[in-house]
């Protein structure tokens, strides 16, 4: 048996692949099944294509078994095979996939170096975490011998002439002690189906199974030996699409995501040309548990040539489309070598750019179904309207998708609707936020538009403060928040012009009376049954924006401590004009406090003293008993 030196750079892989590459060692497994699919693949294609291959025999299995005895679990394929060099390159070095480069560009650190191995098919080595030696028969196709090739990993390997009947390669690891658990059929049946279920050719498991006969004390036990597929060996998505039926597509559905219901719908695209790739993704019913949580389990899987790759990469689609369910299979993605991290690449940008595209058409072909649509916006609303700032690229379709609520009608609807039901003389498409729908609804800041019959969206959602500030117009339309003060602007009259220059004189009063409690008291344009109201400055965060970053922890004070509201007064309430003809001090606090308490409670605010607030109003209530 003639012994061989590892390639000095084998030797620093094979270290990686020990001790950093991998998260978990069961995709050793996955790493081996993958190289025999490749291998039945390249036979495969020689087959029809090479005159000398034809005669061949061949049906492309893969076969495992495992012998809790020897502690030994070997993995075999009647693929392409290697010959004495084909080993030498393939294992004892890595020649093949450009030495010079990988060397020249080792830094030493294991984690930098871990990614650049990304360009390289060393997924072998990774019988080395769980083996302490790996023997490798393989044998040509097309050729007559075989050899041999054996080794520790420990710097050197054996390599000699064997014997094999069939061509392939057989590679069987003798596992360390602490590696029993993988001596089991289920564990083997649990790995195959979670990253090789689809793998085009049947992998087949063979074990003992124990069976009985006979009955009370005549009943024996009998060993039995089996050998079952435990693969499904059909990549669904790779069929054509005309031989699919719905319920293909539905099953599947559920054989990928655990759900008992049945998709609102799906999408599979093939893509082809200088890229290629086919996608297969599902928009599921119900939104997941974890749809809104920061550990949020991603739903897409990724797969290279029908080979699991991944289900936790969140980078496969933006995280705004995280209820996508399915998957994504390319023919020349890189990869690195733990198959765990992707590379930042043109092509995952392409495929994930072109993937948005295809979903995003699939959402608006829905919206045409009103009743459908509605109960995908119930589910999937809030998301969907994260990408408005998320995805740039897409915001004109996300502007299309997203659905509000209104003061127009009891069903969603959306910007483009909206639009068409603008008043001829209308300058913008109106909203208010907040935390409580009937609030808003009821809120003294609707006052002149019910009036003026102005619809306004009713945006009660709290991640609409955060989002809807980026949508400034659609379709040449501004979008104006009426929890603003510019927005009364829009609503002014003669006789609010004239309503202003009469209310100077009780303005004063209040203003005086607040001192700087608040930012400014004006005459507002924008009441009509209630005597106040609170409005932010065009550059301020709304009251409501204030609470929701007080809860996140943010502090205030970053944003210039403690930011005012604007109160804005109705000329003609009854409370402000009998305030107008008062001189009383005493009384011009008590009453100026109250409208900016019941202004503050009307947003749904807190109040900052509900003592004072209580005596005062108990005060007021009082004196209007004597008067």
């Amino acid at each position: 048996m003639a012994k061989h030196q590892f390639q000095t750079e084998v030797n620093q892989l094979l270290h990686l692949m020990i001790h950093s590459l991998y998260s978990n060692k069961e995709i050793f497994v996955r790493e081996l099944v993958s190289n025999a699919s490749d291998a039945l693949d390249k036979l495969k294609y020689l087959t029809m294509t090479d005159d000398k291959l034809k005669s061949i025999e061949f049906t492309p299995e893969i076969q495992i078994t495992f012998n809790e005895d020897e502690k030994t679990i070997t993995i075999a394929d009647n693929g392409i095979g290697m010959n004495e060099e084909d080993l030498i390159n393939n294992i004892g070095t890595i020649a093949s996939s450009g030495t010079k480069s990988f060397v020249s560009n080792l830094s030493g650190d294991a984690k930098k170096d871990s990614n650049l191995i990304g360009q390289f098919g060393v997924g072998f080595y990774s019988s080395y975490m769980v083996a302490h030696k790996v023997e490798v028969t393989s044998k040509k196709a097309g050729e007559d011998k075989a050899y041999v090739w054996i080794s520790e990993g420990t710097g050197e390997f054996d390599l000699e002439e064997s014997t094999k009947e069939t061509q392939g390669t057989q590679i069987k690891l003798f596992l360390k002690d602490e590696e029993g658990e993988f001596l089991s059929r289920y564990k083997i049946e649990e790995i195959i189906k979670k990253y090789s279920n689809h793998i085009p050719f049947a992998i087949k498991l063979a074990y003992t199974d124990t069976e009985y006969e006979g009955e009370g004390d005549d009943k024996k036990e009998i060993k039995v030996d089996k050998n079952e597929q435990i693969n499904a060996a059909s990549a669904l998505w790779t069929q054509p699409k005309a031989k699919l039926k719905k319920d293909d597509y539905h099953e599947f559905y559920k054989s990928i995501s655990h759900d008992s219901d049945e998709p609102l719908t799906y999408v599979h695209t093939k893509a082809e040309g200088t890229q290629e790739y086919t996608t297969l993704f599902y928009i599921p019913k119900k939104a997941p548990l974890d749809l809104y949580r920061v550990d949020y389990q991603p739903n897409v899987k990724l797969y290279v040539n029908r080979v699991f790759i991944t289900d936790d990469d969140k980078e496969l689609l933006p995280t705004y489309l995280r209820f996508i369910k399915g998957i994504i299979d390319s023919a020349d993605l890189p990869l690195n070598v733990s198959r765990e991290i992707l590379q930042q690449n043109k092509i995952l940008a392409n495929i994930r750019s072109a993937s948005v595209k295809k979903i995003l058409s699939t959402i608006k072909k829905i919206a045409k179904d009103e009743e459908k649509y509605a109960e995908f916006i119930e589910e999937f609303g809030r998301p969907l309207k994260e990408g408005l700032y998320q995805d740039h690229a897409s915001k004109d379709i996300l502007q299309e998708l997203v659905r509000f609520k209104s003061t127009k009608v009891d069903k969603w609807t959306g910007l483009e609707a909206y639009k068409n039901r603008m008043q001829s003389d209308q300058k913008a498409i109106y909203y208010i936020t907040g935390e409580d729908e009937k609030m808003l609804r009821n809120s003294p800041l609707l006052e002149s538009f019910k009036k003026k019959d102005i619809e306004v969206l009713i945006l009660d959602d709290e991640i609409d403060e955060i989002i809807i500030p980026s949508v400034t117009e659609y379709k040449g339309t501004t979008l104006k928040s009426v929890n603003r003060t510019d927005t009364a602007d829009d609503l002014e009259t003669k006789e609010d012009e004239k309503a202003k220059e009469d209310a100077k004189g009780v303005i004063e009063k209040i203003a005086k009376a607040l001192g700087d409690d608040v930012k400014e008291v004006k005459v507002s344009s924008r009441l009509d049954e209630s005597p106040s109201c609170l409005v932010a400055d065009e550059n301020d965060p709304t009251i409501q924006m204030q609470q929701m970053m007080k809860a996140m922890g943010q502090d205030m004070a970053s944003m210039g401590d403690d930011i005012k509201p604007i109160l804005e007064i109705n000329p003609n309430h009854e409370i402000v004009k009998k305030l107008d003809s008062i001189d009383d001090t005493i009384i011009i606090e008590d009453i100026a406090r109250l409208l900016l308490d019941q202004a503050l409670l009307a947003e749904g605010a807190t109040i900052k003293d509900v003592s004072a607030f209580t005596k005062r109003l108990n005060k007021v209530i009082n004196n209007s008993f004597n008067s």
